[in-house]
């Protein structure tokens, strides 16, 4: 057994995120390293928005770039104080990144200020890391599989099938920005307590953003649904009632479609302070929830499920995982 100590950074159309961790590495009979256990030293996140105005100008404003940017800033700090090199250190960069014209501009950003050049990963790369990161400790508890990942973002949501590896997956451009900016935002402002219209129009847009998938992800097989991302974890922490944000309590929370749709509905028709006085609602997660409950309960309608297993473990720690099996190998 070896250890390994890894950075990971997973930067998003409305968030960035930080883990680093202590990776246990067993060797196999054939010499070939496998990450089989990881520990927490650092797991953080800022909210940067950094998909703002994205899905409408197709560019990274300079604003958003120089919030990422002072994140990164404050990230490297973290990461030269437990020191990891660069070497071990790996960032991946989604949605919002993927769509933009000046991408290289937060590129070359980035490498200047971590040393390391980011990757613009596909849609199918962020599934896979993520599926591994979600779904590596399942198998020992009482979740059947197989098991439909699916990670609401800000610009996009992968849906991803399978037990032991991904057998089929799809990303999708239905993230709770991205949704907020397109139907809940009129003028440049943002509909505090949205219309009729304007649900129905989101639900539209995730029911079609279904039909798409279901061409390549056999979502009816799915025996365990488990949730990803700042949407539905917030969404635990409420059906919790918890008087602070608390991941080791929400972690494998099983939510169940009629509290999902309770809490939607709770949402929905909250003004923004009401939304902002919820004790586990990140300040910038506030105008993106609605949109991003409509997001998750629309799928589970579509699919049937019954609940939805709530997982702190994501795509980080699938990155994580593979920083140290390269390293190992």
């Amino acid at each position: 057994m070896t250890t390994s100590r890894v950075a990971a950074i997973d930067c998003g159309t409305n968030s960035i995120r930080l883990l680093v961790a202590d990776l246990t590495v067993s060797e196999s009979a054939s010499g070939a390293g496998e990450a089989v256990a990881l520990t927490d030293l650092d797991r953080r996140m800022e909210i940067v928005r950094l998909g703002q105005g994205v899905d409408r100008t197709g560019r990274l404003a300079p604003e958003a770039l120089e919030r990422t940017f002072a994140a990164c800033r404050r990230y490297a700090e973290v990461i030269a104080s437990f020191g990891v090199p660069p070497e071990r250190t790996r960032f991946v960069a989604t949605s919002a990144s993927r769509d933009a014209e000046n991408r290289e501009e937060f590129v070359s950003g980035v490498l200047d200020i971590l040393g390391v050049e980011p990757e613009v990963i596909t849609g199918d790369q962020e599934a896979d890391f993520s599926f591994t990161g979600a779904t590596k400790e399942l198998a020992t508890g009482t979740f059947a599989p197989p098991y439909l990942v699916v990670d609401i973002g800000g610009g996009s949501t992968e849906f991803v099938l399978g037990t032991e590896g991904v057998e089929a997956a799809r990303s999708v451009d239905i993230g709770c920005v991205r949704l907020t900016e397109r139907h809940l935002t009129v003028d440049g402002a943002l509909t505090e307590t949205p219309t009729e219209a304007q649900v129905d129009a989101i639900r539209a847009d995730v029911s079609a953003a279904l039909d798409e998938v279901a061409r390549t992800v056999p979502l009816e097989r799915a025996r365990t649904l488990v949730g990803l991302a700042g949407t539905v974890t917030t969404l635990g922490g409420i059906a919790l009632d918890l008087d602070a944000y608390d991941s080791s309590r929400i972690h494998h929370t099983r939510i169940p479609r009629s509290r999902v749709r309770e809490l939607t509905d709770r949402l929905l028709t909250a003004t923004h302070d009401e939304r902002a006085a919820i004790p586990v609602m990140h300040p910038g997660r506030v105008d993106v929830i609605n949109a991003g409950a409509l997001v998750l309960l629309t799928i589970m309608e579509r699919i049937g499920a019954e609940e939805v297993v709530v997982s702190e473990h994501d795509i980080l720690d699938g990155i994580g995982f593979k920083v140290a099996a390269d390293a190992a190998g």
